[in-house]
């Protein structure tokens, strides 16, 4: 395990398994001030722990970009490994019966669109404010790059339509939901009967994509029929897509979950007349993270929140 990490065997004795510990964080925090807060530490006793992390690895680790630190690739690639280790050796002194919630200092980073923070960012931060004000959350958009993340270790928890492949990646359906169009207040649109042909001819189309696409599933249901949207652009996320439809005559789409939201904005959203596939939401975690109690602790909060909000609607 030792080896895996880039220490020589030959000094492994030698070396102080805390460093373990400080790499982690560095590698969380990505700067000097943060890890040195996070440890209680002050930055120059930071630095020279950074040093002797450089030493044992022989590897620089962080290096500066501009105004702040960046990961090495050879610290990219061991970190999902620190990570776990330092986990095991939590979950090995504080089991999770025993585990007090408000004594962990953790930051959980959370992977999905941006709709997933805005809907259940505010009931999550005050959960964990209650229960573990210990606990940071990292809210981090999808990327328009497909990688593994939770095996890098940069995601702890996905949430949402999770479509990974990996095999070791563990994946729970909690519900299903449909996608919903939605459009301004008083949009012509919806001044009689909707019908696919109605819906499809309207004032134009706007796509929400991670990779700029301009077409989906829903343009496939259009052409089933013989019918064709006019897509008149695309945008990286949900939320941003309400406020352009919240200006314009433009038709887009937005999740079940994300319904209070764009209602909030003052839109109106509506069933789109089209067969469309409901769509699996659920959450996914890297098995490293099974014994640990405060990641079981994000899982139960996130599966609550999903659940309450799939019966309250």
């Amino acid at each position: 395990m030792t080896q895996s990490v880039g220490v020589d065997p030959s000094t492994a004795a030698g070396v102080d398994l805390n460093l373990l510990l400080a790499l982690d964080v560095l590698l969380e925090e990505q700067s000097v001030r943060g890890a040195a807060h996070r440890l209680h530490l002050s930055e120059p006793a930071m630095s020279r722990t950074l040093g002797r992390i450089r030493k044992a690895l022989g590897d620089p680790v962080l290096v500066r970009a501009g105004r702040r630190m960046v990961p090495t690739p050879h610290a990219l690639a061991v970190r999902a490994e620190v990570s776990a280790v330092v986990e095991r050796a939590r979950a090995l002194f504080a089991p999770g019966r025993d585990t007090d919630l408000r004594t962990v200092s953790r930051t959980f980073t959370i992977l999905g669109h941006d709709a997933t923070a805005a809907t259940l960012g505010p009931a999550l931060l005050a959960r964990a404010a209650r229960e573990a004000p210990g606990v940071r959350l990292r809210f981090l958009s999808e990327s328009p790059v497909d990688a593994p993340f939770l095996r890098q270790g940069t995601a702890d928890l996905e949430v949402g339509v999770v479509d990974t492949t990996a095999p070791e990646v563990h994946t729970e359906t909690l519900h299903e939901e449909r996608m919903l169009g939605v459009v301004r207040a008083g949009h012509p649109l919806l001044e009689r009967e909707l019908t696919p042909e109605r819906f499809a001819t309207g004032s134009g189309h706007l796509s929400v994509s991670r990779r700029g696409r301009l077409r989906g599933p829903i343009d496939d249901e259009l052409a089933a029929l013989g019918l064709e949207r006019h897509v008149v652009g695309s945008v990286g996320t949900y939320p941003a897509s309400l406020f352009v439809l919240r200006e314009s005559d433009l038709i887009g789409l937005v999740s079940e979950g994300a319904r209070a939201l764009a209602e909030a904005l003052g839109l109106v959203v509506f069933p789109v007349p089209l067969p469309l596939p409901p769509l699996p939401v659920g959450i996914a975690w890297h098995p490293r993270h099974d014994a640990d109690p405060a990641h079981a602790w994000l899982r139960g909060c996130v599966r609550d929140l999903i659940l309450g909000a799939d019966a309250a609607s």
